[in-house]
């Protein structure tokens, strides 16, 4: 018999229920069985990639940890397979999963694009890099090469990384490469991490000193696209130097 004034002690153990005894509606199979992939979660989609849970977490769960580390499918796609594995639950497999996911995903998007697209709007110039420039960390100042028919050619340019300013973006590293792409025109771009796709000061003095040089070598400068990424309040996740009027194209 225990005495009356030792204490009890209960131990209440979580038991995480498994994908099979959820209801049928909240399993990821069914659900998108049911409504199509366009329609459910992202972290139905995940659990769909990922299959399997872990000991003491269904893979839904592991889905919605995920998500909720990262803070959106974004962050998640920029994430290194080392970075998702220091997820508790995520081993080197279901990271190198998720990483190939993301992956085709942003292959296929520039896949669409085409491989000689017409560039002769800023959503087109837009759409060419957006999905490059989604994932990085760090601003990265490309060119898109045209022909005379505005057509792009090759891959899009990489001419410096970093914070975008005049010494990383030297008017004679950029027209070397215009000048062997054979191109007729050009358009500049590049990304601000933050998200906000508002210009510096720097960026309209950068893009001033490279449509100088563009006139001198005989190449013009169509536009300077910054891209940031969507937000609730804007339309677009680019800003058109151009259609702003904060810099003058010829």
């Amino acid at each position: 018999m225990p005495n009356k004034d030792d204490k009890l002690h209960y131990s209440v153990r979580h038991e995480s229920l498994r994908v099979c005894d959820l209801p049928a509606q909240l399993r990821p199979r069914e659900e998108f069985e049911r409504i199509g992939a366009e329609n459910v979660s992202d972290a139905v989609l995940l659990a769909l990639i990922l299959r399997t849970g872990t000991k003491g977490m269904n893979v839904v769960e592991v889905s919605q940890r995920l998500l909720s580390a990262f803070g959106s499918l974004t962050a998640l796609a920029k994430a290194s397979v080392k970075e998702i594995r220091s997820i508790n639950s995520i081993g080197p497999v279901k990271a190198q999963m998720i990483k190939a996911a993301m992956e085709l995903a942003q292959r296929l998007t520039r896949e669409s694009v085409g491989e000689s697209p017409k560039v002769v709007t800023p959503e087109q110039a837009a759409a060419v890099l957006r999905e490059r420039a989604r994932v990085l960390q760090k601003e990265v100042f490309w060119a898109l090469m045209l022909d005379a028919k505005c057509r792009l050619i090759g891959e899009p340019q990489k001419i410096s990384e970093g914070t975008l300013t005049g010494s990383l973006v030297h008017p004679r590293e950029l027209f070397k490469k215009a000048l062997e792409q054979s191109c007729a025109s050009m358009i500049l771009a590049h990304n601000h991490p933050s998200g906000d796709p508002t210009p510096s000061s720097e960026d309209i003095k950068v893009t001033k000193q490279l449509i100088g040089a563009g006139e001198l070598m005989g190449i013009k400068v169509l536009d300077h696209i910054v891209i940031g990424h969507r937000r609730y309040h804007n339309s677009t996740d680019f800003l058109s130097l151009r259609e702003s009027g904060l810099v003058r194209f010829n």
